[in-house]
């Protein structure tokens, strides 16, 4: 299919490598991990520097091209799809990482670094940038930044914007703006770097940060496998690692309906018999004295809070007891036809929440099997629901989007958010109302119309159709 003739006009003013059409090459770059979404994208564009970024915004935005920004694709809401002809800007080929200053403890990268290169390349220097989670071999900085990306370390260090510094953004119109750089403080007026952490590509397209770091943990224990009765026990137990003397590096929870797609994906034996309906999995820092964290686990299995343990004995088998955490998603998505769900509540709404949400399945969904699993110290869970053999993938897709309308009603009710970590993207952007104010989202439409005036950035994705947004084609 010819190219339209705007985008001709456009490639002849790039260097000739940069753009591809080839149909496998559009199909791959013009999807996330949500696989729901047909991709139909026009053109991949993959610029190497933030002059050549700037210089295909420019032309999509004087041609009206819509335009959607690329990273590792691992998001789950839809943020990076391509399906009525845009063009996709990847920045996969911008991927440098500078000098860590070692005195200033910072790093600047480009945006399209994957987030274990980032590891790797300040750990080699005694440093750590401390956003992780098991996608960090393909989700890219730029990636993580657009969408303030969490993770299994919040608990411990927060979201990805407490540990960016400083952004390089190209705007719409091409307009270029490198915003606060290594500075710790800067105290003159608006910060315009947070307007484009966790904006999803609507407002601006960031090609390259200036990352915090930080010490890696002085004193980490060995990870730990707990076997629990109820969901409740895992509160109860977040309650005793807050109260203790150590520090929380991780808690993360899965329910026994994720254990077994793991067991059944892997083709492995349970790690606990008799099998718990609950595990935890933690990481703690600190500790003084040898045994303590031996004395402190004797003490919660003499009161029931758990009823089984793992604790690692080496670096192998600390990996083997995450892989049981962070191959859940992969195992969900081959053994089944799956739902997904990314929601946040205040921690003391957790059990309640997770009670009313079995008696809305029991009541209207009996044959929907739930997979639960999250981060628990922050109040996030991930809420999967597999389809049943008895329904078609098309039945089950309008039963799911049954369900999410009453889920983000409860989730509204319980002062929780419809999205923790993946953001709006295609996906919940009709339930945006249930986290925010019609007030709220004037304020985020006036805020796109002042930065992409033609709406040509990621179109479609995160705000509901309103007065500022106009509907693109090529």
């Amino acid at each position: 299919m010819p190219l339209p003739p705007a985008l001709v006009a456009l490639l002849s003013t790039l260097p000739a490598d940069i753009a591809t059409d080839e149909p496998s090459e559009l199909r791959e770059y013009g999807t996330d991990r949500t696989r729901i979404f047909e991709p139909r994208p026009t053109l991949l564009v993959r610029p190497r520097t933030s002059a050549e970024v700037s210089r295909v915004l420019a032309g999509c935005h004087a041609a009206n091209i819509p335009v959607v920004p690329s990273g590792g694709r691992t998001g789950l809401a839809g943020g990076a799809v391509a399906k009525n002809g845009e063009v996709v800007l990847s920045l996969e080929r911008m991927r440098a990482l500078g000098a860590v200053d070692t005195l200033g403890m910072t790093l600047e990268v480009e945006a399209g670094a994957t987030t274990e290169a980032v590891h790797q390349h300040a750990e080699a220097c005694g440093l750590y940038w401390p956003i992780d989670f098991a996608s960090k071999g393909s989700a890219t900085v730029g990636g993580n930044i657009a969408t303030n990306a969490g993770g299994v370390r919040v608990i411990r260090y927060g979201l990805t914007r407490s540990w960016v510094l400083g952004l390089r953004v190209v705007l719409a119109d091409g307009t270029t703006l490198a915003l606060n750089g290594a500075l710790e403080k800067n105290n003159t007026g608006i910060d315009l770097r947070q307007l484009f952490i966790g904006s999803e590509g609507i407002l601006g397209v960031i090609t390259s940060a200036t990352l915090k770091l930080t010490r890696a943990p002085s004193r980490l224990n060995p990870t730990v496998l707990l076997a629990i009765p109820t969901f409740g026990s895992a509160l109860r137990l977040f309650e005793e690692v807050r109260a203790s003397r150590f520090e929380t590096m991780a808690f993360e929870y899965f329910s026994d309906q994720c254990m077994r797609r793991v067991e059944r994906y892997r083709g492995s034996n349970p790690p606990f018999s008799p099998r718990p309906a609950h595990y935890v999995l933690i990481e703690l820092e600190g500790g003084t004295a040898d045994g303590e964290l031996d004395e402190w686990l004797g003490g919660l299995l003499s009161r029931s809070l758990v009823s089984d343990g793992i604790i690692a004995s080496d670096s192998t088998q600390r990996r083997r007891l995450w892989a049981l955490r962070e191959d859940i998603s992969e195992a969900l998505t081959a053994t089944g036809v799956l739902h997904k769900n990314d929601i946040a509540l205040p921690i003391a709404r957790l059990e309640a929440f997770c009670g009313e949400l079995e008696t809305l399945l029991a009541n209207g969904y009996p044959s929907f099997e739930l997979c639960v699993f999250g981060h628990i110290g922050d109040g996030n869970l991930h809420i999967n629901i597999m389809k049943p053999e008895v329904l078609s993938v098309e039945a089950f897709r309008t039963k799911a989007s049954e369900v999410d309308g009453a889920l983000f009603a409860l989730v509204q009710a319980h002062h929780g958010s419809i999205s923790a970590e993946h953001g709006i993207g295609l996906l919940k952007r009709p339930y945006l109302h249930f986290s925010r104010s019609d007030d709220e989202l004037a304020l985020m439409r006036g805020l796109k119309a002042v930065l992409d005036p033609k709406g040509i950035l990621n179109p479609e994705k995160v705000l509901p159709w309103g007065t500022n947004e106009t509907r693109l084609a090529l």
